[in-house]
């Protein structure tokens, strides 16, 4: 019995730059004008610049909260006062390092949203968001109709 020829793995294509949406197809409201490549650009810009300063924000943070958390166990012969002090400074300080890697991720999933040509469009009901909306605050995923929604529950 003769066996087939394998086939030949087709060459790997190199990976290109993530294509870039033009700024006209993305999705406005009805009264709103498309979005100029100047507008989107600023946005895009006020993103990356966000990522940039939110990822040294928490490489710094995040040695300060180590040093809270190593201190923690050390309270031994430390007074309540001192105790619940430590306690409160470590609490926000985990606080500010979430809300910071919120804002992170929210910044990053918004670049990606430009790139694949969704953003302007709400996650949850698939309406325009509004671009004026989006340049006050360029990580809005949802529209105001179902953010109102969300907050009231």
């Amino acid at each position: 019995m003769t066996k087939a020829p394998e086939a030949t793995p087709a060459p790997a294509k190199k990976a290109s730059a993530a294509p870039r949406t033009s700024a006209a197809k993305l999705v406005v409201l009805e009264a709103e004008d498309p979005w100029t490549k100047d507008e989107l650009n600023e946005v895009r810009n006020q993103l990356r610049a966000d990522v940039k300063r939110l990822t040294a924000e928490l490489d710094e943070v995040a040695g300060d909260l180590a040093d809270l958390m190593r201190d923690a166990g050390e309270s031994a012969g430390s007074d309540q006062a001192d105790v619940g002090s430590a306690t409160f400074e470590r609490d926000q300080e985990m606080t500010i390092v979430n809300n910071a890697r919120d804002m992170l991720v929210q910044s990053e999933h918004a670049l990606e949203r430009i790139a694949d040509g969704t953003y302007g469009v709400c996650e949850m009901c698939g309406n325009p968001i509004g671009k004026n909306r989006l340049m006050v605050f360029p990580r809005a995923t949802m529209c105001m109709t179902c953010k109102q929604r969300e907050e009231r529950r």
